[in-house]
């Protein structure tokens, strides 16, 4: 989406004595962070507990709630307080000038930073390219017939992972988004449901739990879709068995900087819940008011609030991914914050044939770092939503697609560190080691990455096998070092054609000529190979 949400500092920054601003107060500690620390899961679940044990992640302070005490004796200076943040410490608040020197002076601030960086308010914006285009058109070895989500399924190189039985089971990804009207009664949503993949969710707008109003804007569902919808025979997600929290910070009617907060507060809560990655299809340049406005010199990663949480969020062992943003066609072309990032895996869009959208938003940050980290299909890419197949276009639906992708990769990796999968998913892109600002280092490519991990990890040990010849005209052979109990043969939309047990070999020339995959069954291990029938 074309979001653009950025925060601004204090300094420099010149606000009418009477006039008020959203500004972040930072406290000085935690004097309560020693009962944290000896009881961890008063705060976090064992599930986040766990995470970090297998990362190898110690936890510190950012962990630990923030004092309520402060919050009360901000709320006794006569400031309503309905957003804030344990990792950056501090609450929001509006305050004028005179405010903001009462606030700084309390023995419990550290200090007071204004969201605003501009020095008076303009005409409010309109935001056409906000959002992006939606057209109405434990490990499971699952057989999918992808059907309209084959080819971007293919395009990334996943059905591999999908076919060796990663499909994102017991991994769980938090969809940060605008809300989710008809994922609790549409059909192409109910397979979620009935495997109880839904484990929860939250309103941080209107502090409810009223994220399936169907008044609420239709783009986090149809993101959800693309990761976790399902309609027999006719699509299939990019990690179909995930578990899903949904919470919305996104108020698709106005363009204002608590949303900022209120995606920092979602995060937050990803964390406590034990995510294993947040997928965020948003992003924030300019606002209604336009004091609050970034430039491109901002998008340095560390400017804009949601930046900075979103890399604290990587540090919590949480894969984050970003959409790049639909404003490459626009006077400002660039990213927008907070996939500017560095540790944030930002995606960009291609079309059908690999080529980069003209929509998608270039890189690099505001320091040189390549932004995005690479692409997957944003234009005309299939999904779901309500009870029917649809149609998107925007990095906002290139980055779930993605984000699904690594989703199979933590399951069949679940502690491989993940600034290593960050590095590996960049090397096994399409132009690494080259790239372009459009595309970061190119197309995503998941069985690379899953066929590399294997021959070269210390962990998973693959036994050798090789098929011939390939392509092949009637027999396809395989030598293997372990005896075979089964092979079978899937087509190119997933769907099982053959099987034969206690075999080396498989006649296919009957096979019309095309894209096939073999599946090798040991006794220990599952291998995939693909071949060419001529």
């Amino acid at each position: 989406m074309k979001k653009t949400l950025l925060f601004c500092f204090l300094t420099g920054y010149s606000l009418a004595f009477a006039q008020t601003a959203l500004v972040f107060v930072y406290f000085t500690d935690k004097p309560n962070k020693s009962a944290f620390y000896a009881n961890p899961l008063s705060e976090l679940s064992q599930k986040s507990l766990n995470r970090r044990a297998a990362l190898g992640i110690p936890l510190n302070d950012q962990d630990a709630p923030i004092e309520q005490s402060y919050i009360q004796n901000i709320q006794n200076l006569g400031f309503t307080v309905t957003d804030y943040s344990k990792w950056l410490n501090g609450v929001a608040v509006n305050a004028s000038l005179a405010q903001i020197a009462t606030l700084q002076s309390q023995p419990y601030v550290q200090s007071v930073e204004s969201f605003a960086r501009n020095a008076s308010a303009g005409t409010k914006q309109t935001n056409p390219n906000k959002w992006e285009n939606f057209d109405n058109t434990n490990k499971n070895l699952t057989t999918f017939d992808y059907g309209s989500g084959s080819e971007q399924i293919d395009q990334i190189n996943l059905r591999p992972l999908h076919l060796a039985g990663f499909t994102g089971n017991g991994v769980t990804i938090a969809v940060i988004d605008t809300g989710f009207p008809t994922v609790n009664t549409g059909s192409a949503f109910a397979r979620l449901w009935t495997n109880n993949k839904i484990k929860g969710g939250f309103d941080f707008v209107t502090k409810t739990n009223d994220i399936y109003n169907p008044s609420l804007n239709v783009h986090g569902s149809v993101v959800l879709g693309a990761i976790g919808g399902y309609i027999q025979d006719i699509f299939v997600g990019s990690a179909p068995d995930a578990d899903f929290y949904l919470y919305r910070s996104e108020n698709s009617l106005v363009e204002i900087p608590e949303e900022e907060l209120y995606w920092i507060e979602a995060a937050e809560e990803a964390d406590r819940k034990g995510v294993d990655l947040i997928t965020t299809s948003l992003g924030y340049t300019t606002f209604d008011d336009t004091r609050y406005n970034y430039q491109y010199s901002d998008m340095n990663g560390s400017t804009s609030f949601i930046a900075r949480a979103a890399g604290i969020a990587t540090t919590k062992g949480i894969f984050v991914f970003i959409a790049a943003g639909n404003s490459g066609q626009l006077p400002w072309h660039y990213i927008s914050t907070p996939a500017d990032n560095p540790q944030v895996f930002t995606i960009g869009s291609v079309d059908s044939s690999g080529i980069s959208s003209g929509f998608s938003s270039f890189g690099p940050n505001a320091l040189g770092v390549i932004k995005p980290d690479g692409s997957t299909r944003g234009t005309a890419s299939a999904t779901v939503f309500n009870n029917s197949i649809t149609s998107a276009t925007g990095t906002s639906i290139a980055t779930p697609i993605a984000a699904g992708g690594v989703a199979c990769l933590i399951q069949a990796f679940s502690n491989m560190n993940r600034d290593l999968m960050k590095n590996k998913l960049r090397q096994t892109a399409s132009l690494y080691p080259s790239y372009t600002d459009q595309m970061g280092y190119g197309i995503l490519n998941f069985g690379n990455f899953y066929n590399g991990t294997l021959n070269t990890s210390e962990v998973v040990k693959k036994q050798k096998v090789a098929i011939f010849p390939n392509p092949v005209k009637s027999i396809l052979n395989v030598a293997s070092e372990a005896d075979v109990i089964s092979l079978e043969v899937y087509d190119n939309l997933g769907r099982l054609i053959i099987r034969s047990n206690q075999q080396k070999s498989i006649k296919v020339e009957h096979f019309p000529k095309d894209t096939y995959y073999l599946k090798i069954q040991t006794k220990d291990k599952s291998y995939y190979e693909k071949f060419i029938k001529e």
